[in-house]
């Protein structure tokens, strides 16, 4: 018995397992939480953390070092250092606190609250208007402006130049933010975002930038893209920077990244960008308002949208001006003559202008004489009528003594001829 005693244990044999289970088990004794703080503060549970067996009087030597670590995890906890895994950096110095798809601009600035955004302009006490370059409807160009319909034509993902330009510069902090909305009165209450399609692709993917917005910011690291917690309508914001020397324009580059016709998105319900200048603590100072369509052709769609606009329009001021009244003459002698006359309504009958068609020159010529000669009529004095009345009577009696005179000297010269023939 004293040699088996005697004997080494062999490590990880199922003596040697059995002998460190008998060990601390009389060490550690019943589990239980670790003792609460002088302040009342709760103590982090670790099921690893040994414990102060009941029947034990004196304190686990682990216990000091256990109270200095969870002393520093209090006041941490305290300062909000410590937090979720959601938005927290913990590689970077001094846990800082991550700002998902926002820039450097250290002011936060709150989302529109509005359930329906205004979309009337509002020029305010700055002047706030929107300017567009001028762009032709050539089949190349990648974005274009109507300004007959105030309507913006782009193509996906292509740059968008929009000048800001007020009178008054605005105060110290102020902002730009664009939001999109949908045109009709049907689709209002409904968030405008990108489709499913578009918003899985990796061709235009940035990390900075949420994937569902559809307006994004080109070349300006300061951008901040929001999302209202009540709405959820979003919206892409910019600092307001003063018009370089020489211009009286600041510009801003917009990106529209998804068609007006995507299924899921869009679907071809037109909407509107709201361009507002707002004050840092969300005054407004400012609303311009444009249509936009995102197309794979804008210059086209520019040029058939306004020769459509313009037909009804053209309709419209022909009906309120003038009234087209046609007649038709039809007369057969060898040949069928038509006459159309265009009546234009005027409060003066006499006013009235027609218009004839004659064929054949010889009776153009001749109509022509008549009118000409009316037409001089009408501009002539009564007394000048007169006058004329007067010679036309003097030279008709002075045609009627000389036929007479004619008359009767032809008489004498045959009675004359004769006598000579006798």
């Amino acid at each position: 018995m004293e040699e088996t005693l005697s004997d080494p244990i062999e490590p990880l044999s199922q003596e040697s397992f059995a002998e460190l289970w008998n060990l601390l088990g009389s060490q550690v004794g019943q589990c239980a939480g670790p003792p609460a703080a002088e302040d009342g503060a709760r103590r982090l549970p670790s099921p690893l953390v040994p414990v102060q067996n009941e029947n034990e009087g004196n304190e686990h030597p682990l216990w000091p070092e256990l109270d200095d670590f969870q002393r520093v995890m209090d006041n941490e906890l305290q300062q909000g250092i410590v937090t979720s895994s959601m938005g927290v950096d913990y590689t970077a110095p001094h846990y800082q606190r991550l700002q998902p798809y926002s820039s450097s601009v250290a002011v936060e600035f709150s989302p529109t609250t509005s359930s329906v955004p205004s979309t009337t302009d509002y020029p305010g006490e700055c002047s706030f208007q929107l300017v567009f370059q001028e762009s032709g409807t050539a089949k190349s160009v990648t974005y274009t402006y109507s300004p007959t319909l105030n309507k913006l034509y782009c193509q996906l993902a292509k740059t968008c130049p929009v000048q800001i330009k007020v009178e008054s510069t605005p105060e110290l902090g102020a902002i730009i933010r664009a939001t999109a909305v949908y045109k009709k009165s049907e689709h209002v209450a409904d968030v405008v975002k990108r489709c499913p399609h578009h918003e899985r692709s990796t061709e235009h993917k940035d990390g900075l930038v949420p994937p569902s917005h559809l307006i994004r910011v080109e070349g300006n690291s300061q951008a901040q893209y929001l999302e209202d917690s009540n709405t959820r309508r979003q919206s892409v914001i910019v600092p307001y920077e003063k018009p370089q020397v020489g211009s009286d324009c600041t510009t801003v580059l917009y990106n529209y990244m998804c068609n007006s016709s995507c299924m899921g998105g869009m679907n071809r319900r037109p909407i509107l960008t709201i361009i507002t200048l707002e004050s840092k603590d969300g005054k407004l100072l400012g609303r311009c308002c444009f249509e936009v369509r995102i197309c794979a052709c804008p210059g086209r769609d520019r040029k058939h949208e306004e020769a459509h606009f313009q037909k009804p329009q053209e309709k419209n001021s022909a009906k309120t001006n003038t009234g087209t009244a046609k007649r038709t003459f039809k007369e057969v002698s060898g040949s069928t003559v038509l006459l159309e006359i265009n009546k234009k309504r005027t409060v003066n009958p006499e006013e009235e202008v027609f218009t004839l068609q004659v064929r054949g020159k010889e009776r153009y010529e001749m109509l022509k004489k008549v009118n000409d000669a009316l037409e001089i009529q009408d501009h002539l004095s009564p007394q000048d009528l007169d006058r004329i009345k007067q010679q036309k009577q003097k030279n008709s009696t002075k045609k009627d003594k000389e036929v007479l005179e004619l008359k009767k000297g032809k008489k004498l010269l045959v009675k004359e001829e004769t006598c000579d023939s006798e």
